[in-house]
């Protein structure tokens, strides 16, 4: 049981820290009159896609298999997981799909879509 806890605080500890720094990468997202910034929250799972269809989960580039791996083994601990989408205003719409495909493949229902402020 122990075991289990340790292993959530660092799960939480090490994706919160990544979250935060997710928002820097050289994504630009598309701008909404009703978009707002968030706050974080411990345990954010955030995935870019740049303008040329690379994904990026915590600062590492994946292919679509690596991240299917990942948002599995993340699922299976927690069932209920949301996952942030940071998809770069200039992305081709199939690269979106394909990263919202890959997580309803691993379970991942909870799927957001980040927005910046309309100025």
């Amino acid at each position: 049981m122990v075991d289990i806890v340790f292993l959530l605080l660092i799960f939480f500890l090490v994706t919160w820290n990544f979250a935060r720094q997710e928002t820097e990468l050289d994504v630009k997202v598309p701008t909404a009159k009703e978009g707002k910034e968030s706050r974080r929250a411990v345990g954010e799972v955030i995935i870019n896609v740049k303008s040329d269809g690379t994904i990026l989960m915590n600062r590492r580039v994946m292919t679509g298999e690596e991240l299917g791996k990942t948002l599995k083994k993340i699922s299976e601990l927690y069932p209920d997981q949301a996952v942030i989408l940071r998809g770069d205003e200039s992305a081709d719409y199939r690269h979106i799909v394909a990263v919202l495909d890959i997580c309803r493949a691993a379970n991942i229902w909870n799927v957001a879509f980040a927005t910046g402020r309309h100025e």
